[in-house]
């Protein structure tokens, strides 16, 4: 018999070995093996067995040297899931099976923890026992035992008074496996299914219906109760003894959804996400393989679990392009998802209250089954959205909020209730300028201006990590005077405090959270009522749920209005209805105040009016004309050089190469854009350049990109990588 292993390198090719007679029962596809290569032990996941070899009967094969773990990481689904992903985003096999299995697990010194565990030997005569011994030895039986560091705690005892016990056999200490639970010590309440309205109860039904197609987009407007939708989904799956999935599309959202989830199912609940520990996601990852956990929740990554018998998908807010991972292997979680509810029969729910122009157009072919709910589940009616000309009146001049804006917040502290106020740039301001002659303190590896962080007294690149102090002159013209220019987040947050010096405020960002659990306490305290205002990026532009905000102020909306990307005004639409749609989400009414210096903007008219229908007919209509997504595959492709020259240089040959490639396709199959430097031309030393492929199916673009391989530039100093489907072009 003959193992086809996907080595753990670098390497895009299965390696053939022979497998030992004493291995052949115990063999599967889907096993961590450790073998033989080239002058070392390697290990590598089965990916076939075949009856004999493809290589020359000269060459002598290797035997497998062990099995890891004979139970597979893999599941033949899986392995087919994997191979297509790593085939459509011509990406290495190897790449495709790191990203599918945490590091964590499959580390050689990753194990389960053990600790030591006291149980009480029942019906033991006592009367030998001192009194204390015997109190002991009674807690011992009431709790039905413990682990032994938190009995110790608990009784006020010692291991060497618990270790006597058990010498007189009175109880067993034994070493057990203990699980490294991420969800220790929070206190999740029990909660019952709600009673769901009629356009609820619709989608439910769409959901379920075993005769219809597996994909389904559910259109639900802010606080329409799609959460509920689906907990009442994953209930009748796990009736019918099938596991779920349910993706979200940052970390910061994850607290707040398996909280829910949790208090809906239980310890049937698994989390999985990059800030857990090693020892947190080997644990959760085993208890999903097991079978012990039933629903998994996470981000991007959490697409692969291993869940048995998996019948449903959930990918909430469907339309996040943080659902696409930037690094290889680059594969969007939402479209793995629905190739998995495929592979495996499991129905896949896109939900969002502004869905993607691809998962819209796939509805409107009949790809996907449409399921709306228009309205706010209970008493939550949608918030009023006003549009604030910041070049009128008081709020001319480069003010951080307008006089509206600051009123409404003043009306929100008098009442008692919530703020959210939503500003997409961390730090305290984009650029730090010499007041006399303009020069700008840059990042000397990036094309990028240096952000000010006040509260860290540097300058910080938002790109590469490098940070700088304070220059004490400016460089060019010896001046020591300088300016902020831009507002960031902690800008705004000292000119909100100056405003309201007596208002409790929380800022969420990236600087703020970078603790372990840092999402979790922050949304946690704003959730209790410990704040009156919260000013966040993104990260609070969607899925979160507070009752008690009934304003929410979007401080500059024309900031991803400006991006230089055919996306511009989707990402715009969706990112400031989105955090609009936290104001007014329960009984209280809500508010929305969107700043901006062009009020007449037809994306802004768009989120007044809350027609998202009618800005996407606008919307594809302009794509199909320029041949963009969703009417045709685009892919990025990328080179980077530390020289400046040769970047350019290969870039433009590729370009001729591509055209030569596309010239031999049907017309208008291919098109070819020449090679242009990237809008951040220079990122952590590295000089960047790109093509933009579009193309009637992306089968042609792996072909193109395979064909490249006759003029690959050489691998020192150059980097060359494709993006398919890509969706961000800066």
């Amino acid at each position: 018999m003959i193992a086809r292993v996907a080595i753990d390198l670098a390497l895009d090719r299965l390696f053939d070995y022979e497998v030992p007679e004493a291995l052949e029962k115990k063999l599967a596809v889907g096993q961590l093996l450790s073998v033989p290569f080239a002058h070392r032990e390697a290990r590598g996941f089965v990916m076939a067995l075949a009856p004999s070899s493809s290589a020359p009967e000269k060459i002598k094969l290797k035997p497998v040297s062990s099995i890891v773990d004979e139970t597979p990481f893999f599941t033949p689904s899986l392995i087919e899931l994997v191979k297509k992903v790593s085939a459509y985003t011509a990406s290495p096999l190897e790449s495709v099976l790191k990203a599918a299995v945490p590091a964590a697990v499959i580390k050689k010194n990753a194990h389960a923890k053990t600790q030591s565990f006291v149980s009480a030997c029942l019906d033991a005569e006592t009367s030998v026992l001192t009194k204390r011994q015997k109190w002991l030895y009674e807690q011992l039986v009431r709790l039905d035992g413990g682990w032994l560091s938190s009995l110790c705690h608990e009784l006020a005892t010692t291991p060497a008074s618990l270790k006597t016990l058990a010498e007189k056999g009175f109880a067993v200490i034994e070493q057990k496996a203990k699980r490294r639970d991420p969800l220790a010590g929070r206190r999740i309440l029990p909660s019952r299914p709600l009673k769901l309205n009629g356009e609820q109860a619709k989608a439910l039904d769409t959901i379920l219906d075993k005769e219809k197609k597996n994909a389904v987009l559910l259109f639900g407007v802010t606080g329409s109760g799609k959460t509920e939708v689906y907990l009442q989904a994953i209930a009748s799956h796990l009736e019918a003894s099938r596991g779920a999935i349910v993706l979200v599309p940052e970390i910061s959202l994850t607290p707040q959804t398996v909280q829910r989830f949790a208090s809906r199912f239980g310890k049937c609940v698994a989390v999985l996400h990059s800030a857990l520990s090693d020892g947190e996601r080997y644990d959760e990852w085993h208890r999903i393989r097991s079978g012990e956990a039933r629903v998994v929740v996470g981000p991007r990554s959490a697409v692969w679990a291993p869940v048995a018998n998996l019948g449903l998908i959930v990918v909430d807010e469907e339309h996040e392009p943080s659902y696409k991972q930037d690094e290889m292997p680059r594969y969007n979680a939402r479209d793995v998802a629905v190739l998995r509810g495929v592979i495996e029969g499991a129905k896949v729910v896109l939900g969002s209250a502004t869905p993607s122009l691809e998962s819209w157009r796939n509805a409107e072919e009949g790809k996907y089954r449409l399921a709306q709910i228009s309205v706010r589940a209970g008493a939550g009616t949608l918030p009023f959205v006003h549009l604030v000309n910041m070049d009128q009146g008081a709020s001319r001049g480069g003010a951080i909020f307008s006089q509206e804006l600051l009123e409404a917040i003043r009306i929100r502290l008098d009442r008692g209730e919530q703020t959210m106020l939503f500003l997409n740039r961390r730090g305290f301001s984009r650029q730090y300028a010499c007041a006399c002659c303009g020069y700008v303190a840059e990042c000397p590896g990036c094309s990028l201006a240096y952000v000010y962080h006040r509260a860290d007294r540097c300058l910080r690149c938002h790109v590469c990590g490098g940070w700088a102090e304070l220059p004490e002159k400016c460089p060019v013209c010896s001046n020591t005077a300088f300016s902020c220019q831009g507002i960031g987040t902690q800008r705004a947050e000292d000119a909100l405090k100056k405003c309201f010096p007596d208002a409790s405020i929380l800022r969420m960002d990236a600087d703020s959270t970078s603790r372990r659990h840092s999402h979790d306490d922050l949304l946690s305290a704003f959730g209790r009522g410990e704040a009156d205002i919260l000013i966040g990026t993104q990260m609070i532009a969607k899925g979160l749920d507070f009752p008690n905000v009934t304003l929410v102020g979007v401080l500059n909306a024309d900031a991803s209005l400006s991006m230089p990307d055919f996306r511009a005004s989707e990402r715009s639409f969706q990112l400031i209805a989105q955090v609009a749609g936290r104001a007014g989400r329960a009984e209280l009414p809500g508010e929305v105040f969107v700043q901006t210096h062009d009020p007449g903007n037809k994306v802004l008219s768009s989120v007044v009016g809350g027609g998202y229908e009618a800005f996407v007919k606008d919307e594809l209509i302009e794509r199909r004309e320029a041949f963009f997504p969703p009417y045709c595959r685009l892919a990025v492709l990328k080179l980077k050089s530390k020289d400046m020259r040769l970047a350019g240089d290969w870039a433009k040959m590729y370009s001729k190469s591509l055209e030569k490639f596309a010239s031999r396709l049907s017309p208008g199959e291919m098109l070819v854009s020449e090679a242009v430097p990237s809008v951040l031309e220079k990122a952590d030393g590295w000089y960047r350049w790109q093509i933009v492929l579009r193309a009637v199916s992306a089968s042609s673009i792996v072909k193109a990109w395979k064909w490249l391989s006759s003029v690959r530039p050489p691998a020192s100093n150059l980097r060359a990588s494709i993006d398919i489907d890509a969706v961000n072009l800066v």
